[in-house]
């Protein structure tokens, strides 16, 4: 997995890009105001995510 972080087509707002090993995207993130804000966003996904429970809602 990895991460690129882009600068939205209005040139004022960050975003990033998640992509799996296989160079597929699995999740586009939200728009952050600050790049700073995109890339503690990407620290947090990267420190939690092992821990993080799933919860299947399609039952």
């Amino acid at each position: 997995m990895y991460f690129k972080i882009k600068k939205a087509s209005n040139n004022k707002e960050f975003y990033f890009v998640a992509y799996g090993n296989n160079h597929e995207i699995i999740l586009v993130s939200e728009m952050y105001t600050s790049k700073q804000s995109a890339k503690h966003t990407i620290d947090v996904i990267k420190t939690q995510s092992s821990s993080a429970p799933v919860y299947d809602d399609s039952l």
